[in-house]
């Protein structure tokens, strides 16, 4: 990722969408980072990062690269990502404020050095005022999980958070909501939220069985697999019932620095168990092609039942075998190829056996695909589009 801002003026930006997100855009890959290439078809999109400070990246090394490089850059001709360096302390209640009106201020300065600016603007974090006094655009609060529940979680200010999340809902023309349990949420506080579930990449996980195996795969056939961020939000205690029973288990995805450490290292000791770490958005079919049955090992809490994980209809993109617990999100799919399986590590167990031992064919993988299709990201935002009034999208190869 890189560039210079000037090349972005050559795309003719003009009216463009300002997308503030929930984490940096060259991190792992969640639903603002789809929605924001997706909509890059409709209207050019700069992507802001969440501010960050000298001192929070003094003591998390993974938001080095915050610091490193131009903090206006050009992803693609449509799309730029914006990295912004405010002061220490800027979450705290108190200086909120202060640090949204310099963010804003730097997004102006970005959207002067593009040539270009908002038609609409949409914000994820539900701390900062960011659609407060905005005219003449569309305002868009995205929520993508119940921020007050995972605020409780990690021990965040959660009466903070809440008045954030009501004052963005306020302020908002459109909430768009993952879940029907954030639907719910909304509607009981009085809004008509839009529900866009999160969706996949079709087409990139459609080359699984064509795509070279991962190399750095030792394990032996056949492989259960967990794809995506290992953090808090999963029970290791649900795989580690899978690799007491001598299954091959591997995890592919990054590390949160905040979470059950002790609990993910004695899964990580078995022989029967590899973790690859995180890879590139574009090699993941190289990993799911070596996995025979992918899996969502997510307790259930408040937190999760308001989510909608993105690696189910990954995994079935990619043709493969799925079993999940019972979520609502899974639920809503509303499909018998998701087999659903107990948040309890024997139960848990159990049906990743069965799915082990189920039949699986080129039939099976391509009616998997052909369903996931269906909820592609390019469908996903195209109904978003349509309800902020962009429908004239460019060509995907463009």
């Amino acid at each position: 990722m890189g560039g210079d801002p000037a090349t972005a003026t050559d795309a003719d930006w003009g009216r463009c969408i300002v997308l503030y997100g929930a984490v940096p855009y060259n991190a792992p890959r969640f639903a603002a980072h789809h929605l924001a290439d997706n909509l890059a078809r409709y209207a050019p999109v700069l992507y802001v990062d969440p501010p960050v400070s000298r001192v929070e990246v003094a003591r998390n090394p993974e938001l080095r690269p915050q610091l490193e490089g131009p903090r206006l850059s050009v992803v693609t001709p449509r799309l730029a990502n914006l990295r912004v360096l405010l002061f220490p302390g800027k979450d705290r209640p108190a200086m909120t404020r202060l640090s949204t009106w310099l963010l804003r201020r730097r997004v102006r300065a970005a959207l002067r050095a593009l040539g270009a600016r908002a038609q609409v603007t949409i914000v994820q974090p539900p701390h900062r005022p960011l659609l407060a006094g905005l005219h003449g655009q569309r305002r868009v609060f995205l929520v993508t999980d119940d921020y007050v529940a995972m605020a409780r979680m990690l021990g965040f200010p959660a009466e903070h958070m809440s008045r954030g999340e009501a004052r963005l809902a306020r302020d908002a023309d459109v909430i768009v909501v993952v879940s029907a349990v954030l639907a719910d949420k909304f509607r009981a506080m009085g809004y008509q939220p839009l529900l866009i579930p999160n969706g996949c990449d079709d087409s990139l996980f459609a080359t699984t069985d064509t795509a070279p195996p991962a190399t750095d795969v030792t394990l032996s056939a056949p492989i259960v697999g967990f794809v995506g961020y290992l953090a808090n939000r999963m029970d290791f205690n649900l795989l580690d019932a899978v690799a007491r029973r001598g299954h091959s288990v591997l995890l592919v995805g990054p590390r949160s620095s905040v979470f059950a450490a002790k609990r993910a290292e004695a899964l990580l000791a078995r022989p029967n168990v590899q973790w690859v770490g995180g890879k590139q958005y574009t090699d993941l079919p190289s990993y799911m092609r070596v996995i025979d049955v992918g899996v969502v090992p997510y307790p259930d809490n408040q937190k999760n039942r308001a989510s909608f994980p993105l690696k189910i209809l990954e995994y079935l993109a990619a043709g493969r075998r799925v079993v999940a617990t019972d979520l609502p999100a899974v639920r809503w799919l509303d499909t018998d190829l998701v087999r659903v399986a107990p948040d309890d590590p024997e139960g848990f167990a159990d049906a990743v056996e069965a799915a082990l031992a189920e039949h699986d064919d080129v039939l099976l993988r391509e009616r998997r695909r052909t369903f996931a299709a269906g909820h592609s990201w390019s469908r996903r935002t195209e109904r978003l589009a349509t309800a902020l009034d962009l429908t004239h999208p460019r060509p995907t190869a463009e």
